[in-house]
Parts: C-alpha cells; structure tokens; sequence
C-alpha cells in the first residue's frame, strides 16, 4: 500500500490557502486545490479528503504532490499542456507584421484584418492572431487620416 506525501504548510501559506478556499472571486480549480491542500496538512488521506470534496482520487494525489514539489505556486497556476507548434502562424508572422507596420494599403489609410489576410494570402483570424499576439492595432492611430478615395470628400 501506498502512502501518501504529508504536507508541513507554513502560517502564511495557510492564510493564503484560507484566502483562497473561501475567496468568491478566486478561480473554482484554485478553491478547490486550496481545500485539498488544507486537508492534506490536516493528515487526512487521499480517500477522505477525495470523499469529502466529492472529487477523484487521483486528481487529490496530484495537487498534493504538486504542492509538495512547488508550494504555492504548483497549486496556482496550471502548467503548460503539450499540444502542436503554430507551424502556419510562425511562417506568416512577420509578413503580416512587416506590412502592418512598414506598409500601406493602395487606397486606404491602415489595413484591415480582410484586406491584409486577402493581400498575403491568408485568413483574417490568422492576421487577428498575430495583431494580438504583437498588440499591433493599426485601426488605432492618433491623428484622423481621411482615406484618399473616401466619397463626399472634394479637394
């Protein structure tokens, strides 16, 4: 039989772990691991405190030996998950940046996410990406810029 990691909690990480399980603005999977590791550093088993918090047994296990490895900071956040590379984003990257910021698009002031998207062959949520990405907002300036062919304008 396995036995379970105990779990020593300084005074101020229980205070921030208290905070935590009864905060009404803090996260539900951080209330919950907060409840979990207090009840670890109870000597409270995996099963009781699984039971208790009508949860799985295994997830109780990982939170308490996250807790045990990193403290706080294994609880608070999540970890990275695995997934694929954006392969398509990284090879249109810096096109979609250079033209925003180096170039202009014939009759019009900035470029739109369809305009660039249709000028470089892609979609508009790809250019949306990489604007966000790179806090790029080129609809944004500080100045007006009156577009050369805008209708009702005459010189």
């Amino acid at each position: 039989m396995r036995i379970a990691r105990s779990i020593i909690v300084s005074d101020s990480d229980r205070q921030t772990l208290r905070r935590w399980a009864r905060g009404r603005s803090t996260p539900a999977r951080v209330v919950l691991r907060a409840k979990i590791i207090l009840l670890a550093a109870e000597g409270k088993q995996n099963k009781q405190i699984a039971a208790e918090l009508n949860t799985h047994l295994l997830l109780v296990g990982q939170w308490r030996n996250r807790f045990a490895d990193n403290g706080l900071a294994g609880i608070e956040k999540d970890l990275r998950r695995g997934g694929r590379k954006p392969a398509a984003r990284d090879a249109i990257a810096g096109k979609i940046i250079e033209y925003t910021t180096q170039r202009k698009p014939a009759s019009a002031t900035h470029w739109s996410t369809r305009t660039l998207a249709k000028a470089l062959g892609t979609n508009r949520a790809m250019v949306n990406r990489v604007w966000r990405a790179n806090g790029l907002k080129p609809h944004l300036i500080r100045t007006f810029k009156v577009s050369p062919g805008a209708p009702g304008l005459r010189s």
